[in-house]
Parts: C-alpha cells; sequence; structure tokens
C-alpha cells in the first residue's frame, strides 16, 4: 500500500478560517494533520465612504487593480451597496495579481485583462510596461496595510492613483492555553501565505510564548513573506516558486519528499 507524501506531518495553516479550506483539503489529501491557526481575520474598515465616493466616480477611472481574493468581495460587495453592479466595471482595464484573484473576478462576471506572469507586485508592473500610463487614472482598493511598490512607480510613470482602503487583518483572540493545545506537539511546518499571517503568529508568540520563533519552521508562498518570516526570526525551509496555493502545496510536498529521499535514498526509487 503507498504512503502517502505528508502522512505523519503536522501542518500548521494561518490563514483566515474561512479561506483556510483551500490549503487545508490538498495537504489533507496528501496525508497530512493539518492544524487551523487562523491569525489574522479579515475586517471591515472603520468607515466605507472613501470606498463608495470612489466607486460613485467609476467613469473618472481607465484601470482598476485588485491584488487580493479579499480586495474583490469588499468591491463588489460595495459595488452592490451603492446600487452598482459588476457589469460597470466593464469599460476599465481591469488587472488581478495572480490567478485566485482574476478567477474570483470572472466568477462576477468581471472581464480581467492582465494577470502578471510574477504572481506580486513586480509581476503587475511589468504587466504594464510599454504602455503610456501618462494622466491614467488608476483605481486600487485594497488593504489598509500594504507595499507601496505599485502606487509610487505608476505615479512616477506619470498616472493619477487613488488607493482606498477595503479592508484591514485584525489578530484574532487566541488564549494562550488555546495556543498550547493547537501547538503540542509542535507542527513540523507553519505555513504563510502573506506577510500579515506571518507577523500575526509572531505577535501570538510574544503575547503567549510557548517556544521561541527561532524553533518554528516554515513554508512560505513567495520571496516577500519569506523575507517578513525571516525577519521574525523564523526559519523558512519551504518557498514556492510559483507564489499561488498549489504552488505552496507543491514546494511543501517536494519538501518532505526530498527530507525522505536524504533519510533513505532508495524510499522513492
Amino acid at each position: 500500500m503507498n504512503r502517502r507524501p505528508l502522512a505523519g506531518k503536522r501542518i500548521a495553516i494561518t490563514r483566515a478560517r474561512a479561506q483556510s479550506g483551500a490549503l487545508r483539503d490538498p495537504l489533507e489529501a496528501l496525508g497530512a494533520e493539518v492544524i487551523d491557526l487562523p491569525t489574522i481575520q479579515i475586517c471591515d474598515p472603520d468607515s466605507w465612504e472613501p470606498l463608495d465616493r470612489a466607486l460613485g466616480r467609476l467613469e473618472e477611472f481607465d484601470y482598476l487593480i485588485l491584488t487580493s481574493v479579499n480586495g474583490v468581495h469588499k468591491l463588489l460587495h460595495r459595488l452592490k451597496a451603492s446600487g452598482r453592479a459588476a457589469a460597470d466595471l466593464a469599460r476599465l482595464r481591469v488587472g488581478a495579481i495572480g490567478p485566485a484573484t482574476a478567477a474570483e473576478l470572472a466568477r462576477a462576471g468581471v472581464r480581467v485583462d492582465f494577470v502578471p506572469r510574477v504572481y506580486r507586485a513586480e509581476g503587475l508592473l511589468e504587466s504594464l510596461e510599454g504602455r503610456d500610463l501618462a494622466g491614467q487614472r488608476f483605481l486600487i482598493p485594497r488593504a489598509r496595510v500594504a507595499r507601496d511598490l505599485v502606487p509610487r512607480v505608476l505615479a512616477a510613470r506619470g498616472a493619477h492613483v487613488e488607493v482606498v482602503e477595503a479592508y484591514y487583518t485584525g489578530l484574532p483572540t487566541l488564549s494562550a492555553g488555546e495556543l498550547q493545545r493547537l501547538l503540542t506537539p509542535p507542527p513540523d511546518l507553519v505555513t504563510f501565505t502573506s506577510s500579515s499571517t506571518a507577523s500575526n503568529f509572531a505577535r501570538l508568540l510574544e503575547l503567549h510564548p510557548i517556544f521561541p520563533a527561532g524553533r518554528v519552521k516554515a513554508a512560505s508562498i513567495g520571496a516577500i513573506t519569506s523575507e517578513t518570516a525571516r525577519a521574525l526570526g523564523f526559519e523558512v525551509v519551504v518557498e514556492a516558486t510559483e507564489f499561488t496555493i498549489p504552488g505552496l502545496v507543491a514546494a511543501i510536498r517536494d519538501y518532505f519528499r526530498d527530507l525522505e529521499n536524504l533519510a533513505n535514498p532508495r524510499h522513492w526509487i
């Protein structure tokens, strides 16, 4: 009987609870014991007024850029609340940072004009290379705390950029006893799908010092998240080469396969 690649491995997921299934299900299918440990919760902004005001002026914009599935959800929610519909986005050139964000827009009937080859801010900017952006107006609904690379570079190229808060990520309430229970025995890997998940996990360990950050072996969805995790003291042993959930799952599978091959070179022959 073939042994599943992740059998016997404990892997913690730090995504928001509503989104954890996309990572939990494939890991469990590979045999992992998955620990649901959400370190972020998606919260509405203190006021919807800036986003609603921008949506009321959609006709003024040329481009719409979405940098997360959460941003898509909040945008569509406020469109409906404002008496508008996804069809009102049809005249805009829409960019999505990756396939999951693009798929969420497509499900709502929104045509996506460009998705970068590299699923991060630098890739979005690369997708716009060669276009004359002088005087073009961009709307970017996104998280309260996010990298400023895209707005800064677009503005330097002569574009008018309006960034509006669509949501923010908060730290869920978790007692020391609950965290101790979830992390006993310590997981073989803790997954980080964004810098926020890494930062908030570090914050939980500060509040409830069960073990030091240096003992955490981390699996990261990409280079930016890895940089944050390392700065927080985590040991990043897995980094996805494709910055997606399937890419992260594949990297985790390959990591444990390689460890197994080192321990028993004939095991996978």
